[in-house]
């Protein structure tokens, strides 16, 4: 019979300014975060480039 591999407490690798980040989904099905949700979407909002918001001349004029 074949062992059984035990998953890794690995920590996955994140950027600098995410150090110490977790997020698990409780019994209720709520997140929780090591992480303000603030703090988070800051960071999501001057990394990430959203796509649906390209083209809109709303969000260009915003920043400039």
């Amino acid at each position: 019979m074949a062992k059984k591999s035990k998953p890794s407490e690995k920590q996955p690798k994140v950027h600098d300014e995410l150090k110490g980040f977790d997020i698990k989904i409780n019994a209720f099905g709520e997140m929780t975060s090591s992480l303000n949700i603030e703090r988070l979407n800051q960071f999501l909002n001057e990394k990430v480039d959203d796509i649906k918001l390209r083209d809109r001349k709303d969000a260009k004029a915003e920043e400039e």
